[in-house]
């Protein structure tokens, strides 16, 4: 009669392995499982493959991935412990799942070995020196709110403030309070967008019938004044499913109809929660470190080290 049984007779541990050790018809079988605190899970979305790489080459292709090589270093390190600590966490939600993270904008933008040489040539020695020595210099290093991985949402410029983060997502977290940024517009490329739709097209993105005249009006904001809903023509359309739709780079927007035509303008690019990558970047010209940078985007929290 065929048995498997799972011996607890030894189990051995030894860096980001764990080896447990069965007996089969009095055979011994090694299975070997990652640490998942130190290996992430990685869904392609292009592919639907999943890579599974160490934790810091992951955080060193997500810093490559969000942010430019030529930021000053502070801004690189407080990026490098808001990915880390982002993962972290989704690892620790997704543990049921057969993924931890995906590799675009869904989650955080990750670019492996390969897609970086493509991207940067005979830069990609001088580029990932840098991205190593901000990852190496926080290794380890991550955000932590009463005893918690704190959620590190982060986004690339902000509209003079960041938002609340239940004024944009679900829940209310006390670490992630909007805060002054207004120093975002003096570095970033980005800051302000205009946009010129006709109205036949501003009708067709959004779904809705056409008029000749678009009956427009913001029915809630949050406290900075980011566009939260908007009535057109009796129809309530959440600000974020007009963004997507419109393709605009934030819920931070201005409307104008002249004529035959739709002008709007954005301020800021992303959701505004948590860290302005951008408003990083001006903190650490202005002579921030990384740890005064990340105190100030997510209010309360601690920097600890695994």
């Amino acid at each position: 009669m065929k048995q498997i049984m799972l011996l607890t007779v030894i189990v051995i541990l030894v860096p980001f392995l764990v080896i447990t050790i069965l007996v089969k018809n009095n055979t011994l079988l090694f299975s070997y499982d990652t640490n998942k605190q130190d290996m992430v899970r990685i869904k392609r979305e292009t592919t639907g493959q999943i890579d599974t790489v160490p934790f810091e080459e992951y955080v060193k292709g997500v810093l490559a991935g969000e942010v430019p090589t030529s930021f000053h270093i502070e801004a690189l390190k407080a990026q490098a412990v808001a990915a880390r600590s982002y993962a972290m966490k989704k690892i620790e939600d997704n543990t049921a799942t057969d993924y931890d993270v995906v590799d675009t904008v869904s989650n955080q933008v990750y670019m492996d070995d390969a897609q970086l040489k493509e991207k940067w040539k005979d830069q990609y020695d001088e580029k990932m020196k840098i991205i190593e020595s901000a990852v190496n210099e926080t290794k380890g290093e991550y955000l932590e709110y009463d005893g918690k991985v704190a959620q590190a949402f982060f986004f690339s410029t902000s509209a003079g403030k960041t938002e609340n983060s239940e004024e944009v997502f679900q829940s209310a977290l006390p670490y992630l309070r909007s805060v002054d940024s207004s120093w975002d517009q003096e570095v970033s490329p980005v800051f302000q967008q205009d946009y010129q739709f006709s109205v036949h097209d501003f009708y067709q993105k959004l779904g809705l019938p056409y008029k000749e005249t678009v009956q427009f009006q913001v029915t809630k904001q949050t406290s900075t004044g980011r566009v939260k809903e908007v009535n057109i023509d009796g129809t309530v359309l959440k600000a974020s499913d007009i963004s997507s739709k419109l393709g605009l780079r934030s819920t931070f927007f201005t409307f104008e109809q002249i004529g035959s035509n739709i002008h709007m303008t954005t301020k800021g690019y992303g959701h505004g929660v948590g860290m302005s990558q951008y408003g990083a970047q001006a903190m650490a010209l202005k002579g921030s470190t990384y740890d005064q940078i990340l105190k100030h985007y997510y209010q309360g929290v601690q920097i600890k080290k695994k």
